[in-house]
């Protein structure tokens, strides 16, 4: 009898979402929230597990699990970890005025495939040809949505049943399981692996043609170096060969810079200005790594080959669309303009490491008497693939709360959507990834939890 008297006080499904607290939510999702908890609660007083039902806090619950859903798990994050090209966290930064462009015209109509001048459609690959072509002074230019499609196209409309060579020491595996093996094969493609995983000669190259070899291929080393007994064949002579005998020759650079490196970095990858000046048939590379702008693969080379890229017909599940196009165009105006100050990953990559110290300071300065804390002298890479093992200079705040070990001050400061990272036995905010005006949240986040 006493179960029977509490089920009938659970409130009719009906008029409990009518309470004030339910007001503009999404129907969708409130409803089975409200059924879940009310077969919850009904279990829970028929097994005597509770012993009442308490309509605001039932109401609370409800609410916490519908924000839950409802909040983005997207988020802005502080990267605090040093690592400038983080694939983990979105890896290069869109430059603002870059974007409140892009805003202008994807919230409006606008030209994409349009030509003006004709008054009839237009490709919308057009609105970057004209600049691409300038900027590396290539015949024409193919954007995707990233490199590993980029990769992807070129191999399965070029090598499709046909042999593509590359060395044994390129045969890469990135982020996401992304192999080149793997990739070839679903392309269609034919891999012949030559040379040792450590040395690979021209001649490699060259013994392995036959009638059925479509392509040499180079691939950058990603996020690895071989070292030692080493060596590999130069891109130029892979290049030459391939005019030689009548094949393409293809370059997945990966991470594509334009500017001298500093740091000595120039010295462990080519430019693309370099690579250019080999004439290479294609050339692919990251839009959203050294080149400092948004996710894409951007394809390079001779527009024969461009042309056939384009009659695919998986480019079009490949092709980019509005946003990333007007984006990549006002990037590529910056740097025909040689304002490379307007990308954020190159500023991040050439700040020196006096005003990284003075950046420090200022969040210190805020902090030291709340926490334990000390600028140090660090080192970070530059990460997403380029300049593998390569280390640059950076400046570093430690951080000690109370007696809490380093992870679990990494995971407080988590909690608040900062990424930092451990270093012998620290925890510590590395500014070379952090904006000066990010210093203010730092500070807030850090009184909030040393006072907690």
């Amino acid at each position: 009898m006493l179960k029977n008297h509490l089920l009938k006080a659970i409130p009719k499904v009906d008029k409990f979402i009518e309470h004030s607290d339910f007001e503009n939510l999404s129907k969708p999702i409130i409803m089975p929230l409200i059924r879940e908890s009310f077969d919850l609660l009904r279990a829970e007083l028929l097994s005597a597990k509770v012993h009442s039902v308490n309509e605001d806090k039932l109401r609370q619950n409800i609410l916490v699990k519908y924000n839950d859903i409802m909040t983005p798990s997207l988020q802005k994050v502080i990267n605090a970890t040093g690592v400038i090209v983080h694939t983990n966290l979105g890896r290069s930064l869109i430059n603002p005025e870059s974007f409140d462009k892009a805003k202008e015209i994807a919230t409006s109509y606008n030209n994409l495939e349009y030509d003006l001048d004709k008054g009839k459609r237009g490709e919308r690959y057009s609105h970057l040809s004209k600049l691409f072509t300038k900027l590396l002074d290539c015949e024409d230019v193919l954007v995707v949505n990233n490199n590993a499609s980029a990769v992807f196209l070129i191999l399965n409309t070029f090598a499709k049943r046909k042999e593509v060579i590359v060395s044994r020491g390129e045969l890469v595996e990135i982020g996401g399981s992304f192999r080149i093996p793997e990739v070839m094969k679903n392309s269609g493609a034919k891999l012949v692996e030559v040379g040792a995983t450590n040395k690979t000669h021209l001649c490699d190259y060259e013994e392995n043609i036959t009638e059925r070899t479509k392509m040499l291929m180079k691939v950058h080393k990603s996020n690895y170096s071989i070292e030692g007994f080493t060596s590999e064949v130069a891109f130029k002579e892979i290049a030459k060969l391939a005019k030689e005998k009548g094949l393409i020759d293809y370059f997945d650079l990966g991470s594509g810079h334009l500017v001298d490196l500093p740091y000595g970095l120039s010295h462990s990858e080519p430019s693309l200005h370099e690579i250019m000046k080999d004439d290479p048939s294609l050339l692919s590379f990251s839009g959203d790594k050294l080149f400092g702008s948004v996710q894409a693969g951007i394809i390079v080379g001779k527009k024969e080959l461009i042309a056939k890229l384009k009659k695919n017909q998986l480019l079009r599940m490949l092709r980019v669309d509005k946003l990333t196009l007007s984006i990549l165009t006002q990037d590529i105006q910056s740097m025909l303009l040689n304002r490379y100050e307007n990308l954020p990953t190159l500023g991040m990559l050439f700040k020196d490491v006096d005003t990284l110290k003075k950046n420090a300071q200022v969040l210190t300065d805020e902090i030291k008497d709340l926490v334990t804390c000390e600028i140090i002298e660090t080192t970070t890479l530059i990460g997403g693939g380029s300049t593998p093992n390569k280390k640059i200079p950076s400046i570093a705040v430690t951080i000690a709360l109370k007696n809490y070990s380093p992870n679990k001050i990494q995971k407080l400061f988590r909690e608040k959507n900062i990424i930092g990272r451990i270093e012998n036995e620290k925890f510590l905010l590395d500014f070379r990834t952090i904006d000066i005006n990010d210093i203010q949240y730092l500070s807030e986040s850090i009184k909030c939890l040393a006072t907690s």
